[in-house]
């Protein structure tokens, strides 16, 4: 038997549609995403810590779930979707959206104008959101609520290790909500991989004499890490480091630069992105709601890479100290591989 659910935004907006997953109801920032595939790595991404997930493409849960293609833990706290599909067809899937949400306690809802509500967020920028059972009378808890210190949710409690075939170099990753693929890719690269809290201290990531250092992506307002900023900070330029989208902002804060809450942000795997070395664009997947303030940079860094859409800073150069980081993901499943080529440029890095 169907059960109703409701979308009730912090402006006021109501939509009703169907519940499936979790029986239960959430309260998160709500954001948009604009994949047309992959919503199982969507749906995994750590980086969506703290929000509710809406899908601009129409039909979700069509291949169910492969639990191979999970990129981590789910840290959403919702998912808003037009239209579910409870009779996924593909050789891999083991389950459906539906049951693989009630078990990760995950609230949906389906049977809503998805576009329509993008449209509102474009509009009005990012604003709280909840899925309930039955509709408030109240919406005050939505305009109180925020995500905060989310990093010590997603990130492993402890060292973990994970060997390559035929070991070249050693790597270091500051976890703040790594996605797998990042492992993988430096795997296949030779690069044994130790995972590290985000919370590890300098000295304690040196300690393991590694050849070169990864920030992982992650969710929430990077300046409030001032720990972890500070970590960074005192790393720059002792080793080679490479930095990925919540890495990139840490990185840049580190350096001195501020950062700023985008509007609405960059979700989807659709964002072209310019290299000003190379004069090539790129055809990228995002995940970011806060972005690297360009002319806050000092002056021993250099923008690299925008945004061909908004001018927005993609991607920073630390010459003298050994470092560079995007704000986009060169790791992304499911999305455009183009850029995996940037950990061959870490390799080569470490080599040199």
């Amino acid at each position: 038997m169907k059960r109703k659910a409701w979308l009730v935004l912090s402006d006021g907006t109501v939509l009703e549609g169907i519940g499936f997953g979790a029986e239960t109801d959430c309260v998160g920032e709500l954001v948009f995403t604009t994949n047309m595939c992959g919503y199982i790595e969507t749906l995994s991404d750590p980086s969506y810590a703290g929000q509710i997930v809406l899908q601009t493409f129409p039909l979700i849960g069509n291949y169910g779930i492969i639990p191979d293609d999970l990129e981590g833990e789910p840290a959403l706290r919702g998912y808003a979707v037009r239209e579910y599909s409870d009779t996924p067809s593909n050789f891999r899937c083991e389950k459906t959206l539906d049951a693989w949400m009630k078990e990760k306690g995950i609230p949906g809802i389906a049977g809503i104008d998805t576009r329509y509500v993008t449209r509102i967020l474009r509009e009005h920028g990012v604003m709280n959101a909840a899925i309930v059972s039955q509709l408030p009378q109240d919406l005050s808890f939505l305009q109180s609520y925020a995500v905060q210190d989310v990093l010590k949710d997603v990130s492993v409690k402890g060292p973990a290790v994970f060997a390559a075939k035929q070991r070249k170099y050693t790597v270091a990753l500051l976890d703040c909500g790594a996605k797998r693929n990042i492992v993988r890719e430096l795997n296949r690269r030779g690069c044994d991989v130790i995972v590290l809290p985000y919370d590890t201290k300098a000295e304690d990531i040196l300690a393991y004499k590694p050849d070169g250092i990864m920030l992982s992506n992650g969710p929430g307002d990077p300046a409030e890490n001032t720990g972890t900023i500070e970590q960074i900070r005192q790393l720059l330029g002792k080793v080679p480091m490479f930095g990925i989208c919540l890495g990139h902002q840490l990185t840049a804060l580190a350096a001195g630069a501020k950062t700023y809450k985008m509007k609405y942000g960059h979700r989807g795997a659709n964002q072209p992105v310019t290299d000003h070395v190379t004069e090539r664009t790129w055809i990228t997947t995002q995940n970011h709601g806060y972005a690297v303030d360009p002319d806050s940079l000092p002056s021993f860094a250099r923008v690299r890479m925008s945004n061909a859409n908004d001018g927005s800073c993609e991607g920073i150069d630390y010459p003298e100290h050994k470092c560079f980081t995007v704000q986009f993901h060169p790791e992304a499943c499911a999305g455009p591989k183009d850029t995996a080529y940037l950990f061959d440029r870490f390799v080569q890095m470490m080599e040199e």
